[in-house]
């Protein structure tokens, strides 16, 4: 990342959308590594994400654990609530995750996996592909979906763990109070 930031510097997330559009959120950083970083996003606007089977909404005043690596085709948010109890995780798969000292961004491939607190995994938007899962970005999502959920088991409740240990609760209470949060702050088409 060039020279370290502290931790709780104010870093932006940019998020490529496939259709081009950029998404950023402004987010404080929580650990920087040579090849990934956590950032901390406070939730300003209560959303719920639903499946075919459930849905789960994540209140006002909750707040992401957001993990990003330079060499994985996913990043992870995980969702605690205002008392610092999981609510559960949400996987972006994505290519091309940039790290540097003022933006982590990644180029989204639309497909996401929505895991519950208990543990019960859905994979979300494949309506949302322009043709059909085994075709798209020549079968490299699925790969890497199949991949993941496969992982899931071992990889999230460790990842989740270690989160609880380095990222206690009662140190991010200061941040949920004056964070400018996790907020859109534009939404314009990419020109890569």
């Amino acid at each position: 990342m060039g020279s370290p930031l502290q931790v709780g510097a104010p870093i932006i997330e940019r998020k490529i959308g496939y259709d081009g559009k950029l998404v950023e959120h402004h987010c404080r950083l929580l650990k920087a590594g040579v090849e990934d970083v956590v950032l901390f996003h406070r939730i300003k606007d209560a959303f719920t994400m639903t499946t075919n089977q459930s849905s789960l909404t994540i209140p006002e005043g909750s707040y992401t654990l957001a993990h990003y690596w330079k060499d994985r085709a996913y990043n992870v948010y995980i969702w605690r609530d205002h008392r610092g109890e999981y609510l559960g995780s949400y996987f972006n798969i994505v290519r091309n995750t940039n790290i540097n000292n003022e933006v982590v961004s990644f180029e989204d491939l639309i497909i996401d996996v929505l895991v519950f607190a208990d543990g019960k995994a859905s994979v979300l938007d494949e309506e949302e592909l322009p043709v059909s899962m085994e075709e798209f970005e020549n079968g490299y999502v699925l790969e890497e979906l199949q991949l993941l959920v496969d992982s899931l088991g071992g990889f999230l409740p460790k990842l989740i763990s270690e989160t609880r240990v380095h990222f206690p609760h009662d140190d991010l209470l200061g941040w949920l109070s004056d964070s400018k949060g996790r907020r859109e702050v534009s939404e314009q088409q990419d020109e890569i």
